[in-house]
């Protein structure tokens, strides 16, 4: 089995669920500089061996692979580390936030023949996998359009201090997740032209940046997709409305994963609809514990499938390069909200000579 040491135990509790449930990983030794939390992991999962000095990992060589859960300002940093000490490296997204730094990371990975993934789960639950699966074969025909959104009531998010500063954005913690399932079917976008506010819940609360964001997209070849995400307002029951969605139009068919509800529906080529709900057992595999603010069985599935790319040495996506792709267009979009006129991806890239 491959080897596998956690940077993080934040949102690193739902990775070592996943490596100690997985039969493909085994879980060496997990990190955090906050000892109160390794010792909390440490009898949560009756996991003993932690440190809280990173450098323990690195210089660990039994360890093949890194899992980076830490802020996203480190990501760049600690990716570093890990490939010039020959780790894999799996990291959360988004997968960096200060681009001038991708350059140097991509030729680093080329040099010491590393891989890195981006921990973006989503297009590992269950509904967004069947969706692609269908969406692959040709279920629905050639895609016309995509939309999709992130629809939370987070206004719990307003009571944690860290969330009233101004560094932090819903565009990049919330959004991103929708924003990855358009990259995903239309990789090449070219133009995004985005509308967002402060509600009125948020602006109350003393929120800095929008909560409320509404974005189109248009791809190199004309295709066009929109994206939204509101965060501090009540929702739909979940029988009538999902929080996550993704919806896919196309030529012969439509198809819908609902993210929370592990729910899909697909009208096919043929004509025949189907909506197909996951039960009892898929659930508890997705979400372990804390009801769903922790999703152990979608980091599981993708933590699996990294491990099978470097067995069989394939490119496992999201991969590098996808990744600082998705940040650059998230970029675009901030720069939208700001300007209030539509941003190409490309004058982002060139910016960061990427």
């Amino acid at each position: 089995m491959l080897k596998i040491a956690i940077l993080g135990l934040g949102e690193g509790r739902s990775t070592m669920s996943a490596v100690l449930q997985s039969e493909r990983l085994e879980l060496v030794k997990v990190c955090d500089i906050n000892e109160a939390l390794c010792l909390q992991r440490a009898q949560e999962f009756d996991f003993p061996f932690y440190t809280t000095d990173y450098n323990d990992l690195l210089q660990d060589e039994s360890i093949d692979i890194i899992a980076i859960y830490t802020p996203d300002y480190l990501h760049a940093s600690h990716i570093k580390q890990a490939l010039l000490h020959g780790k894999h490296v799996v990291c959360t997204k988004p997968f960096i936030d200060d681009l001038s730094k991708a350059k140097e990371l991509l030729e680093l990975s080329d040099q010491t023949g590393k891989k890195v993934f981006i921990g973006q789960s989503s297009r590992f639950f269950e509904p967004m996998k069947r969706q692609r699966a269908d969406f692959e074969a040709g279920v629905i025909g050639d895609l016309i359009t995509i939309e999709a959104h992130y629809h939370a009531d987070h206004r719990w998010f307003l009571e944690k201090e860290w969330s009233l500063l101004d560094a932090f954005k819903w565009l990049y913690g919330g959004l991103s997740h929708p924003v990855d399932f358009i990259r995903w079917y239309l990789p090449d976008i070219e133009e995004v032209m985005g509308y967002g506010m402060v509600s009125k819940n948020a602006e109350e609360a003393g929120l800095k940046n929008e909560d409320t964001m509404h974005f189109i997209f248009k791809a190199t070849d004309g295709r066009i997709a929109r994206v939204s995400g509101v965060y501090t307002s009540p929702t739909q029951p979940t029988k009538r409305d999902s929080g996550l969605s993704c919806i896919l139009r196309g030529t012969e068919g439509a198809s819908q994963g609902d993210y929370h509800e592990l729910r899909y529906s697909v009208t096919t080529k043929e004509g025949e609809e189907k909506i197909i709900h996951w039960g009892d057992d898929k659930l508890k595999y997705y979400f372990r514990f804390q009801g769903q603010t922790h999703h152990a069985g979608e980091y599981q599935n993708y933590l699996e499938y990294f491990a099978d790319s470097i067995e069989q040495d394939f490119t496992a996506y999201p991969d590098m390069e996808e990744g600082i792709g998705t940040v650059a267009l998230l970029q675009a979009m901030d720069r939208s909200l700001s300007t209030g006129l539509p941003v190409k991806v490309s004058d982002i890239r060139a910016e960061f000579n990427i």
